[in-house]
């Protein structure tokens, strides 16, 4: 159809905090349209759905992010200064940093990280003792990305690090004391990192040579000058917290193959194909960031309208890995819908559309697909355990949404 089509609401913020992920795909399935215009917050908002949606937010540098998320959650994620909050010529330049991070080689030293650390921690628990299967998998992906990072970390940093970077997670989406609380152990983060840079950057020798650290603490932009202390400190954030949000991808996982033993199977004794699949699926089916807001840089044509720049948008990654258009019996966990399959770069977008090089898709999201297939391999093959009765709902008005109970395991023999 010609034209976007307008909410009723006079504003949707009431109907965002409950719908939460379905919040745009409600809309744009109400309306008829991929896309729809609303209010959030008294702001007008075009909220859109879909592959050439996708592709209109990540292709070309027509959106910035720069005042697109609400502080709230922008200090809990990316922060001021990020590589997130950067365009054109800057963003690429800060970009090949992180990428020149995600080489097969580097991805490989993390990943035998995680599994190092995955046999530690769950060679400690005792049979018959029950554990928060997310609390363990974030523990785990703290201790391993320091590590690989060259980040100095004892065992009581090790804890508090992973309560904090846990918190940052988790508060982003919400409003009130969990964000405020996220918000408090958010500054004593940035404190200890900036003072890690600090030190770096007095004695560089003391970081390894190849470490995220150094690299971060010795970048330098455009004009050839350092990052500021705390831009550095924020990008080194930026790769710490989103290691550890894989936890919930891994929690995600052992309820997929909780609810179908043939999952379970096809894990133990397939192929890596079929394991990679499985971890495709895993992202599309199970929510992880419910949408991405951007701000229009120049006029463009769409939808029979043309949004004139400063236009708020967002794009709505749930409901784009769920679109009919898109993917057969969506609502169905079909690992084999990606055997043989590369998905389209706008299609699957649970860490963003685009390129990873030029645009602002997630550079960390190959090495989320390697650490989940090592990991759902262990989950099936070396760890032990049974899953008692719980409460393993899903609250999709809760962002970031995990089972409810964390995912409780007993610990086997």
């Amino acid at each position: 159809m010609d034209g976007i089509p307008r909410d009723r609401a006079f504003d949707a913020t009431p109907a965002l905090l409950s719908e939460g992920y379905r919040f745009i795909s409600n809309r744009c399935r109400r309306y008829g349209s991929d896309t729809v215009r609303t209010r959030l917050m008294l702001r007008p908002v075009t909220c859109m759905l879909g592959e050439e949606a996708a592709a209109l937010f990540y292709e070309g540098d027509r959106m910035t992010r720069r005042g697109a998320t609400p502080k709230s959650a922008l200090w809990l994620l990316q922060d001021e200064g990020s590589v997130q909050g950067l365009d054109g010529p800057a963003h690429r330049r800060r970009k090949r940093m992180f990428m020149a991070l995600m080489t097969p080689a580097s991805t490989e030293g993390l990943v035998a990280a995680v599994a190092d650390a995955w046999r530690a921690r769950t060679g400690q628990w005792q049979a018959g003792e029950t554990v928060v299967l997310l609390d363990e998998a974030e523990q785990v992906l703290c201790r391993a990305v320091c590590r690989w990072a060259g980040v100095p970390l004892d065992a009581n940093r090790a804890s508090r690090l992973t309560r904090e970077l846990s918190a940052m997670i988790d508060g982003a989406g919400s409003v009130g004391p969990r964000n405020w609380r996220a918000q408090l152990l958010r500054a004593r983060t940035e404190r200890w990192a900036r003072a890690l840079v600090r030190t770096v950057r007095a004695e560089p020798d003391i970081a390894r040579e190849d470490s995220p650290l150094r690299a971060f603490a010795l970048h330098r932009d455009d004009d050839g000058s350092l990052l500021p202390e705390r831009v550095a400190a924020v990008e080194l954030l930026n790769l710490l917290r989103p290691t550890v949000a894989i936890g919930r991808y891994i929690v995600f996982a052992a309820l997929a193959l909780h609810r179908d033993p043939r999952q379970r199977d096809r894990v133990t004794h397939g192929t890596d194909a079929e394991v990679a699949a499985f971890v495709l699926e895993t992202r599309r089916f199970y929510p992880f960031f419910p949408f991405v807001g951007g701000l229009v840089r120049e006029p463009v044509t769409w939808r029979g309208e043309t949004l004139q720049p400063g236009t708020w948008a967002l794009l709505d990654l749930y409901g784009t890995n769920r679109d009919p258009r898109l993917w057969d019996e969506p609502e169905t966990f079909r690992p084999e819908r990606f055997d043989g399959v590369q998905p389209r770069a706008n299609a699957l977008v649970p860490q963003g559309g685009g390129d990873h090089f030029a645009g602002h898709r997630c550079a960390g999201e190959w090495v989320t697909n390697a650490v989940l297939e090592r990991t759902v391999r262990l989950l099936c093959t070396e760890t032990s355990y049974a899953v008692p009765e719980q409460d393993l709902h899903i609250d999709l008005a809760r962002m970031p949404a995990r089972p409810a109970s964390g995912l409780i395991v007993r610990a086997g023999r």
